[in-house]
């Protein structure tokens, strides 16, 4: 498969030119990367109004992950999560509906900044008995139960999950095909799942749009991501998708980042799905060996381990230290579980590395340390009203009976506990401290009444 983005931009750094353009730089080595670092010139085609090269590379993407259209994002699937939730907006809107989503409530905080900018109403599918904050109870007959007798502008799902759980899919895009209601999926942890033996891509099981980040699970630069359409998505999304993008985005998209999604496109067309599958199948020996020596795992993810630290008598932030000073560095760990994830880029001395430490960390008395259960929300206010409104910061116990004004969750996971509107209940107050939260921000008694 060809690679014009590359292409373009190697040879113009060869022909040594004078570079009278941005970047300040000019093409001077001063990191490295510097000489391949453009911006929009003459011949560079332009993001989000693509023409030339780079759509000839969105288009390569396109067929590879099976879908009806592809956009590049250099601002990751932060950018891509809140074109997609523009793109719904604007047909609910042609259509009369309101305003409305249905989402799972272990979505990403982006899900609320976006909110928060298009002034959307969220109904969540809270966690199902038993189930972590982390979690969704998006399950067929409660995703059918909440669509029944409502209008949304569209259902948003998070899969996989951080911990590596993975939602039927499937069966979610067929109940939100007979109720009228796009699907749309945060998919920023599995865009190798499409070049698995058994295709998993949410496109391939029938949502209408889903987000990839290329630099989480494929060989890209941090910020690489994909916005992909299905050929079921509502009329004209693939045409509005690069105004929805443009809408957000930056007007200065790293060239570095475009060219190693590009480059992506000829490695996924070559033998990289072959890296792929045998590092899945890695993943999946080490968890059968441990799992024989009684480690317990959630998550059924290909190429994510998630240990249950408890059940091994230690907290994810223990074990998180332990494999630290044995010079493996995690993905996430909080008070129950440690998040591991390796790539078809992990060498076999890695592999083994991470396999003996495991192996050679006794079990312990389990810990019966349990997440509190996340509590039913008391919306107070729009996610819009609350984040825009003047706020102060509260220790948590300090702030129990206030609104929630903004997001106080760091990234891993950046899953909210409380989502900004919300009063903080006595409930969410420990749960957020169960967390790590200690602190948090809300807003200002007397000006909306919000929190009297």
């Amino acid at each position: 498969m060809n690679t014009p983005i590359c292409d373009f931009v190697r040879a113009y750094a060869e022909g040594d030119p004078v570079r009278m353009h941005m970047p300040g730089h000019k093409g001077r080595p001063l990191t490295g990367p510097e000489p391949l670092d453009l911006t929009e010139i003459g011949g560079a085609d332009v993001l989000y109004r693509s023409r030339g090269i780079i759509r000839e590379s969105e288009e390569n993407a396109a067929s590879l992950f099976g879908a009806a259209r592809t956009v590049y994002s250099a601002e990751g699937s932060s950018l891509c999560i809140r074109a997609m939730l523009c793109l719904a907006l604007l047909n609910a809107k042609e259509k009369g509906q309101p305003a409305r989503l249905l989402a799972g409530r272990n979505a990403h905080r982006t899900l609320m900044t976006a909110a928060a900018l298009l002034d959307l109403e969220v109904d969540w599918l809270l966690p199902g008995p038993g189930e972590d904050p982390l979690s969704c109870g998006a399950d067929a007959e409660t995703l059918e139960n909440r669509l029944n007798g409502n209008t949304y502008m569209a259902v948003y799902l998070t899969s996989p999950d951080y911990l590596g759980r993975r939602a039927d899919l499937r069966a979610a895009a067929e109940i939100c095909r007979r109720h009228g209601a796009p699907l749309l999926v945060d998919n920023a942890h599995g865009a190798y799942l499409k070049f698995l033996p058994e295709d998993g891509h949410p496109i391939t099981l029938g949502a209408d749009a889903c987000c990839d980040s290329a630099h989480k699970t494929l060989s890209c630069l941090t910020g690489a991501a994909y916005l992909h359409l299905s050929e079921s998505a509502p009329a004209g999304w693939a045409e509005q998708a690069e105004q929805a993008m443009s809408l957000f985005a930056s007007t200065s998209p790293s060239y570095l980042i475009l060219q190693s999604l590009d480059r992506m496109n000829a490695e996924l067309a070559g033998d990289y799905p072959e890296w792929i599958c045998r590092a899945a199948d890695r993943i999946r020996d080490i968890r059968e060996t441990l799992s024989r020596e009684d480690w317990q795992f959630i998550g059924d993810e290909p190429m994510k381990l998630t240990l249950d630290a408890a059940a091994r008598g230690y907290t994810g932030e223990e074990l998180q230290d332990i494999l630290r000073r044995a010079g493996v560095e995690c993905e996430f760990a909080d008070r129950r579980y440690l998040v591991l994830m390796p790539s078809a880029e992990t060498a076999e001395e890695a592999w083994q590395r991470l396999l003996n430490t495991l192996r050679e960390i006794p079990q312990r008395e389990p810990l019966k340390d349990m997440a509190p259960a996340l509590p039913a929300p008391e919306r107070v206010l729009s996610v819009r009203e609350s984040m825009l409104s003047p706020r102060e910061t509260l220790p948590v116990e300090k702030a129990v009976g206030r609104v929630l004004a903004d997001a106080c969750v760091s990234c891993p996971p950046a899953v909210p506990v409380v989502i900004a509107g919300e009063r903080i209940t006595p409930a969410a107050a420990a749960c957020m401290a169960y967390y790590g939260v200690t602190e948090c921000s809300v807003v200002v008694t007397g000006l909306t009444g919000a929190g009297d």
